[in-house]
């Protein structure tokens, strides 16, 4: 008897996640296959797989069924331009995020800066922060996180990336952190789903995302009331704060930012026309 071929696991693959409530479910089982055997891709091969590897792949799937995120499964994430470790030690970096760094991009490419400095509030993994330095090769950036397993691993992905030289971290609160007048952007993916919201989420985030990357207090917008309160009194004028926000957040985290004296207000959407992200200018 023939083996199958991993075109045929993947489709089986997919239906076993489908029928466990995984969106995106071949695209899910095809990542599993490539992390299992990646010559199996290759469009031009109809050769069996082995029993070990299809042994390998179903152990995976099986994973994934029991709606462990990919990326956990994985070991990584992709989100914009960069790769970066993903587990349990904090929250997942997912295309969410890119409208924000997108948005700071494009407001530190207006500053025109000879070396810019950048602040990451609550960096978690420490995508955001990699993501401006692997774009501005001159800049200096600011991890603050509180939490020491989460830190740890935005040390690795720093070290990884070769960014740990251009790159200080800060282990504690924002509350703590004293670099505010020093930095031309600070930008943060705080928490902010609200606490009644979070045992509706999805298994991937409800289950295994760090409760504190997500409880943004009884509205969501805890910490941003907090942060828009330190940048205003320390932030020095024309730098920019740039958040992440909620697809229903825009108009309340865009009024804080307005009555703490912020102007200049600019909003990004994801593709799906979601808002994403807001950046601010110190006046």
């Amino acid at each position: 008897m023939n083996q199958k071929t991993a075109a045929e696991f993947i489709r089986e693959g997919a239906n076993i996640l489908e029928k466990a409530g995984v969106a995106d479910a071949y695209h899910d089982a095809r990542a599993l296959m490539k992390a299992t055997y990646p010559k199996a891709l290759d469009p031009l091969s109809e050769n069996g797989i082995s029993n070990d590897k299809a042994a390998a792949f179903m152990a995976l799937v099986q994973r994934r069924a029991r709606r462990e995120p990919l990326q956990h499964i994985l070991g990584e994430a992709s989100i914009y331009e960069l790769t970066l470790k993903s587990d349990a030690r904090a929250l997942i970096p997912r295309h969410d995020s890119a409208e924000a760094i997108s948005l700071a991009i494009d407001s530190l490419s207006k500053m025109n800066l000879l070396v810019p400095a950048i602040a990451d509030l609550g960096t978690g993994s420490g995508v955001l922060l990699a993501e401006i330095l692997h774009r501005f090769e001159n800049a200096r950036g600011f991890a603050i996180e509180r939490d020491e397993k989460a830190l740890s691993l935005a040390a690795e992905n720093f070290e990884t990336l070769g960014l740990s030289a251009r790159t200080e971290v800060f282990k504690g609160s924002w509350t703590e952190w004293h670099g505010w007048p020093d930095c031309d952007l600070i930008l943060s993916n705080p928490p902010y789903i609200q606490s009644a919201v979070i045992p509706t989420l999805q298994p991937e985030v409800r289950d295994h995302d760090p409760l504190a990357a997500l409880d943004g207090g009884p509205d969501g917008l805890d910490a941003y009331r907090e942060i828009t309160k330190l940048a205003a009194a320390q932030m020095k004028p024309g730098a920019f704060l740039v958040f992440e926000i909620g697809f229903d957040q825009k108009e309340a985290v865009s009024q804080l930012l307005l009555k703490a004296g912020f102007t200049d207000l600019r909003h990004q959407q994801d593709l799906g026309g979601q808002d994403r992200a807001i950046a601010a200018l110190k006046s």
